[in-house]
């Protein structure tokens, strides 16, 4: 279905970003790679995903906090691959305090992050979609983009800015080919979360299950997790002739929390 596309995917070497990345390429999109790790790793990576769907793929290390490397990514993955048709904004960070405790560069990061680097990702990418008259940006905010928690004040903040910005770009962009609508996941075991539940089963002093059964508990009424393979399917419908005039929406992927 999207044989020809090419789809930048940030934050796209493991977790969210990479189970979108194989969803897009198991539908024929070359996928430009974004994230940290070992470079060896990440070369192997690639080679498994042109090995196992016959697709293209670069990778550009591009620090998302950074706008002049956000540009130099974009470009990369334009001249590479002939042009940025998706746009996924993944890429993202966490902490957790207190406000009066966040520390400040803390919340520069998250906000520079999490809300920003969609801002610069969408700036530079929208040219070249506007002048093949067909786009999708799938923004990947978080059902903290729609609703609060306590102790998630940048996070949260941030989500909530992805969402608004989702909005405007979607108005901006409704008489075009160009569609931009934002995923906002409940609980997904990525290491992001894997790290919160390891903290809260050592503050608590509880197994690993009794943490995780505590963390769905609170929020997420399915008492299961969001899976990456999920995401990427929506990713990809959004990106589909079905998915043409949906523009602007906050699909929320929660199991239940945001309902409650």
């Amino acid at each position: 279905m999207l044989k020809g596309k090419t789809a930048l995917v940030t934050g796209s070497t493991s977790g969210i970003g990479l189970g979108i990345a194989r969803a897009l390429a198991q539908q024929g999109a070359n996928i430009a790679f974004n994230g940290f790790g070992d470079a060896a790793a990440i070369a192997k990576l690639q080679q498994e995903v042109v090995a196992t769907y016959g697709v293209r793929t670069t990778y550009h290390g591009a620090d998302m906090s950074k706008p002049a490397e956000i540009r130099e990514l974009v470009a990369h993955a334009a001249g590479t691959l002939g042009g940025v048709d998706i746009l996924v904004n993944n890429a993202g960070i966490q902490h957790v305090a207190a406000v009066e405790d966040f520390p400040e560069e803390r919340w520069d990061a998250i906000i520079a992050i999490n809300l920003s680097s969609n801002f610069h990702t969408i700036k530079a990418a929208l040219p070249g979609m506007k002048a093949r008259n067909w786009g999708r940006i799938v923004n990947i905010a978080s059902v903290h983009g729609l609703v609060a928690s306590a102790q998630k004040s940048a996070y949260v903040a941030a989500k909530h800015g992805v969402v608004g910005l989702t909005k405007s770009v979607a108005l901006e962009t409704a008489t075009t080919g160009i569609t931009c609508n934002a995923i906002c996941p409940g609980w997904v075991l990525t290491p992001l979360v894997q790290k919160q539940i390891d903290d809260r089963a050592a503050q608590q002093k509880v197994s690993g299950d009794d943490a995780r059964k505590s963390l769905l508990g609170e929020k997420q009424p399915s008492q299961d997790f969001v899976t990456t393979d999920q995401l990427g399917q929506l990713a990809v419908f959004l990106c589909s002739p079905a998915g043409a005039q949906i523009r602007g929406a906050a699909w929320n992927v929660d199991g239940g929390w945001y309902a409650q």
